[in-house]
């Protein structure tokens, strides 16, 4: 289980090996990506609280990346933050994110990406539930439910 000792740690000496990388052009990703999800994921942009389609929903399946389909987190770890985005405390493999800091807007705050593709998804903060204690705070336009086959 990771812990903020350990995002801190990714985010100041470097992140796990994906294990998949995929690379496309800014005219690539726009072919693929409605505008938003292009604002969202390539442009490190963010919704507006409590409008995303994935903030209150909590179907078992898998939050895939809304630009490779890299698994990022599973609904078992969803949890309601309150915030206005979906928030989950794991993410579905510890080389799944890739973490870097981010001192915009004249605050410390750790940005969370798609290690695969480096796509923006949000920030990870350490006011989560126990037991990680992590709150991963993401756009709903960065991800794709994949729901879980009830007959499986």
């Amino acid at each position: 289980m990771l812990t903020w000792k350990d995002i801190v740690r990714f985010s100041v000496n470097g992140n796990a090996e994906p294990d998949q990388r995929v690379e496309k052009s800014p005219a690539q990703w726009k072919a693929i990506l409605t505008p938003e999800q292009f604002r969202i994921t390539r442009l490190k942009g963010t919704e507006r609280p409590h409008t995303g389609a994935l903030c209150s929903t909590y179907d078992a399946g898998k939050y895939n990346c809304i630009c490779c389909d890299t698994p990022l987190f599973d609904s078992s770890i969803k949890f309601g933050s309150g915030t206005g985005w979906p928030s989950f405390t794991q993410p579905i493999k510890e080389n799944a994110i890739k973490y870097e800091k981010d001192n915009s807007y004249g605050m410390m705050r750790v940005e969370v990406m798609c290690n695969s593709c480096d796509a923006h998804l949000g920030h990870v903060f350490p006011d989560g539930p126990e037991p990680s204690g992590l709150r991963y705070c993401i756009n709903s336009s960065a991800l794709r439910l994949i729901k879980e086959d009830k007959d499986e």
